[in-house]
């Protein structure tokens, strides 16, 4: 039979003095305190500290993205518990220097690598900050914090190996001499995208919004991002086209910001004549012609300065004689119907002219500038005026040229 025996307080106290004075549970215990007291610090950070400092800076006279501020400053409080462990290790009873050196070391890593994220994201918000202004697309900084962001992370490299390895960062920045070569192999891409971040943003060469083509790309676009290695463009089918961005100073592209600013879009395009319809104009043709509004001063003007012509040089009524044509008659017509619109900016380039014959007719060219440079208007008012034009050939005797097509080939055998 077992029976329960009466245990002293002496005993109990004998023995907890033996646990006690065992080293791995001085260890143990300290190692619990100092952990508590890092938990402690951390809540006290953030749960106290961290949110006096949001409160505090909502009450800014300027504004600032709350969100992204508290993230930077709610990383920064991770440091709180690093210290505290950092500080305390060297207090803990029967540890080895080795171990207490590591854990130093491992604090320090993991206090440089928190600074480092938290500085790229205070660069991040500096960035969004200077996106607000007004010419913040004639002069983006995004390639800029970029490259800022690679030299704080490889500062912070650098000082996280020499912090585990305990030794000075100087010793490892005098080895980086001998692998200049290899970093330059290695970095070649982002040196050169350095460069040319700078040559566009000083020469003001590429903005964001700008409409660029870079045909060896099949680039036709919006630009809608400029970084430090790749610009972003949005084509009008909607891809996207990534581009390097030392490629945009190598290679040769086309900018149509000019023609944005201007407020004005070129009309180039041309009829093609058929050279068979043109002729003089008898009395019955320019009086038939001089029903267009357009056309009276023209034809008035015209015809006196012929009749003038002819009196002097004895050539009326005879082959030398000059006359009107129907041509040039319509030349005029498209001139003055091209000055009688508003939609045409005529403080710009206005011309109506004759290209050189070839086998495929005479091309009569409209030069000219829309007073639009949005492109469903744009090309609502070229339509418009060719449409125009087209109809109104018959009228002056004129015709198109155009290759025959099975149409005209069954016209003509049924004739």
């Amino acid at each position: 039979m077992i029976t329960n025996l009466p245990v002293s307080n002496d005993s109990i106290s004998t023995l907890t003095r033996g646990y006690v004075n065992q080293p791995w549970i001085q260890t143990g215990l300290a190692l619990l305190l100092l952990g508590t007291f890092a938990w402690i610090a951390n809540w006290v950070a953030k749960r106290v500290v961290l949110r006096v400092l949001l409160r505090l800076l909502n009450h800014l006279p300027f504004r600032i993205e709350a969100g992204h501020l508290g993230a930077i400053v709610a990383r920064l409080s991770n440091i709180v518990p690093a210290l505290v462990i950092q500080t305390g290790i060297g207090a803990v009873p029967h540890l080895p220097a080795d171990g207490v050196t590591f854990v130093r070391s491992l604090c320090t890593a993991f206090i440089i690598l928190t600074v480092a994220i938290a500085l790229s994201g205070f660069l991040t918000l500096l960035n969004d900050l200077y996106q607000r202004r007004p010419n913040a697309a004639h002069r983006p900084i995004k390639g800029y914090v970029q490259l800022g962001k690679l030299l704080l992370y490889g500062a912070a490299a650098i000082l996280i190996i020499a912090a585990l390895m305990d030794q000075s960062p100087l010793l490892l920045l005098s080895g980086l001499g001998a692998m200049a070569a290899v970093l330059m192999l290695v970095f070649k891409d982002t040196i050169l995208s350095l460069v040319a971040s700078v040559q566009i943003g000083s020469n003001d060469m590429v903005r964001v919004g700008d409409w660029i083509e870079m045909p060896q790309f099949n680039a036709d676009g919006d630009v809608i991002d400029i970084a430090l290695h790749t610009v972003k463009i949005q084509n009008f089918d909607k891809t996207i086209t990534t581009v390097p961005t030392h490629r945009l100073i190598s290679e040769s592209f086309r900018n149509w910001r000019g023609m944005s600013e201007s407020g004005a879009r070129r009309i180039m395009r041309s009829l093609m004549l058929d050279q068979r319809s043109v002729r003089f104009l008898d009395d019955g043709d320019i009086e038939a012609m001089a029903q267009f509004a357009v056309l009276r001063p023209y034809l008035d003007h015209k015809r006196q300065e012929i009749e003038r012509w002819n009196l002097e040089h004895g050539a009326r009524g005879t082959v030398n004689g000059r006359r009107l044509t129907n041509i040039g008659t319509f030349r005029a017509y498209v001139l003055a119907y091209l000055q009688s619109r508003s939609d045409i900016a005529q403080d710009k380039t206005l011309l109506v002219r004759q290209l050189a014959p070839s086998e495929n007719g005479l091309p009569m060219e409209i030069y000219a500038f829309a007073s639009s440079t949005v492109w469903n208007e744009y090309e609502g008012i070229q339509a418009d005026i060719f449409d125009h034009l087209i109809a109104i050939l018959p009228d002056f005797d004129l015709r198109l040229f155009q290759r025959p097509t099975g149409a005209d080939l069954a016209a003509l055998a049924a004739a």
